[in-house]
């Protein structure tokens, strides 16, 4: 049954996991990059092509703008994978520098919304069902501009993209706690994307970067609020030791992502509906490799979740068992799940160990 469950399981990976990245200081560049949107989708489809399980590539406006977004979509049908959630970019335009849709100046915002409906525009042209907005506005100075005036401002933009939606498609909105703002940000936490979301209607949920986060923040129940609102609408998968660090999920905290993957099984979020996205800009590990690597780290969390005996841990709850209850998460949690995995992979046609399949595969080489 837990392979079941495993084997319709989707990942999907960010066309920027496979270009050149780095940070504020330097930017490595790496042989073999993409040098466009085809040769992303490319590398993408060998992610898939290994683990079975990452059918789709998310793409970024402007980063991957073509002028035949059609015909990019048969691209990548072709290679034996889809477009997933389109994200917009109103953070990379001087004229952002004050913000985009909540910049004081008419013109900006008016110019930064144009740019959010070009991305549903492109939602149309590939098929996508999901649009992904994460807006880096906000102030570096208390006094700098009125905080209540930003939220309007923030209100009436999401609400011009929200009508434009089609029938199936929705809007996952991302929230990130500062940077590049210093002082206040203008989407900082879940609440107040949660408050934008539930106004706007059920098309438009949360998705959960589980980078943005102060240190110490309870995610897991995050998710459990959202999903039990019916307003989880994904996650954006990557580690951070300190901040926004985009390093592979389950590199830092590995039991973090078991606890998560739990509340999202037993909230019955572990379905199509729920996107299970990589975000991660990989600067010194090999591109499509961290890529493999990150797919297996969420498939060994969600099978050790799906391994907990709930019948056993909800009778130690109402018994106030308190260290019964743990050991039966720590149980599952403590499982080599790694020959299971293995096993389904078999089952499916493919390597056994992805890594070492690709590793052989002579892709990079090539």
């Amino acid at each position: 049954m837990i392979k079941e469950q495993l084997r319709g399981q989707r990942i999907e990976t960010p066309s920027w996991a496979y270009g050149n990245s780095g940070t504020r200081f330097k930017v490595f560049a790496q042989p073999g990059v993409p040098r466009d949107p085809y040769e992303k989708i490319a590398d993408a489809a060998q992610v898939h092509a290994f683990t079975g399980v990452a059918p789709t590539v998310a793409l970024h406006i402007p980063w991957d703008r073509v002028d035949d977004y059609a015909a990019l979509a048969r691209h990548a049908a072709g290679l034996g994978v889809g477009i997933g959630a389109i994200n917009s970019n109103v953070f990379q335009d001087d004229d952002y520098k004050l913000g985009s849709v909540t910049h004081p100046d008419p013109r900006v915002r008016a110019k930064a919304l144009a740019h959010l409906l070009e991305c549903v525009d492109v939602m149309d042209a590939t098929g996508s069902g999901t649009l992904k907005l994460w807006f880096s506005d906000g102030t570096n100075y208390p006094g700098q501009d009125d905080v209540r005036d930003r939220q309007d401002r923030l209100a009436e933009a999401l609400a011009a993209v929200y009508d434009r939606l089609g029938e199936n498609q929705r809007l996952l909105l991302e929230y990130k706690l500062f940077e590049p703002a210093f002082y206040m940000t203008d989407l900082p936490d879940w609440g107040a994307a949660y408050a934008h979301c539930v106004r706007l209607g059920p098309k438009a949920q949360v998705v959960v970067d589980t980078g943005h986060h102060a240190p110490g923040t309870n995610i897991e129940f995050i998710v459990a609020f959202l999903l039990r609102e019916g307003k989880l609408g994904g996650f954006d998968f990557n580690s951070r030791f300190y901040a926004d660090d985009d390093l592979m999920v389950g590199a830092a905290d590995p039991f973090q992502l078991f606890r998560i993957m739990y509340e999202v099984i037993r909230g019955g979020g572990f379905t199509e509906r729920t996107a299970f996205m990589l975000d991660q800009c990989h600067n010194i590990e090999p591109k499509i490799a961290g890529q493999i690597r990150s797919v297996m780290n969420v498939q060994e969390a969600t099978a050790k979740a799906l391994l907990v005996d709930r019948d056993a841990l909800a009778a130690a709850q109402r018994a106030g068992d308190v260290l019964g209850a743990n050991a039966v998460l720590m149980d599952a949690y403590n499982t080599d799940v790694r020959p299971l995995l293995a096993e389904l992979r078999e089952e499916l046609g493919l390597a056994p160990d992805p890594m070492a399949a690709y590793a052989t595969s002579g892709y990079f080489e090539r």
